[in-house]
């Protein structure tokens, strides 16, 4: 029989990977509401990969929950390697953020200039900022910072720094949870090989059992 001590820990990191299937969908879906940094930081791709990261760790929960209950360990061999899946799924959307993040300057330099003038304009009167890298880049004129070209150039400060400050933050943060998920399918894993291993040593002694006449049990 299995101890209630790994049966606790397989348990542990099993309601771990669910919290983190739920906090990545969960995210995922709110930050795709109006949100003018936020929608700044995050394409549809990021966040889909969020949702997508999320509704993979869920069902590999409730699958989990379906392959313990069986009885020998073909299902949960089967569950280690969907547990390797999910590992190679974080690993590839965790290093595509860090990766992003190291040229994240020249990135938002493209994608606030791919933004509208009226969306400039919101982004320079909340950061009180007017262009990107300098008063004549990207700059959008109106509101109330940079309603003119000398007024952006009077102000002397540019959007690059507040908002890299801004998106930096956030996507630390964000792939260094994901790699933190890394952690809990790691110790799902091992969890799992060690019930694995349990569950043949108890099926070997009860083929050396049942071999005896089962007089006498080794469980």
């Amino acid at each position: 029989m299995l101890s209630k001590k790994l049966l606790g820990a397989w348990a542990f990191f099993d309601m771990c990977l669910m919290a983190a299937g739920v906090l990545s969908l969960t995210l995922s879906i709110i930050w795709r509401q109006p949100n003018l940094l936020l929608n700044l930081t995050f394409s549809n791709l990021d966040l889909t990969s969020g949702t997508v990261l999320g509704i993979v760790l869920l069902a590999t929960f409730v699958l989990s929950l379906l392959l313990v209950a069986q009885r020998g360990t073909l299902g949960l061999k089967i569950l280690n390697w969907v547990l390797l899946m999910n590992g190679i799924i974080i690993l590839l959307i965790g290093t595509y953020i860090w990766i992003f993040t190291l040229h994240e300057r020249n990135n938002y330099h493209a994608i606030f200039g791919g933004e509208s003038d009226a969306t400039k304009i919101l982004i320079q009167d909340t950061l009180k900022c007017c262009g990107y890298f300098n008063a004549a880049d990207e700059v959008a004129f109106g509101g109330t910072t940079c309603p003119d070209q000398a007024a952006a150039t009077a102000l002397n400060n540019f959007c690059v720094t507040p908002i890299t400050k801004f998106t930096d933050m956030t996507l630390n943060n964000v792939f260094s949870t994901i790699y933190g998920f890394m952690s809990i399918v790691i110790g799902l894993f091992l969890a799992n090989m060690c019930v694995i291993k349990k569950r043949q040593e108890i099926e070997r002694f009860e083929k050396i059992d049942s071999k005896r006449g089962g007089g006498h049990s080794f469980i």
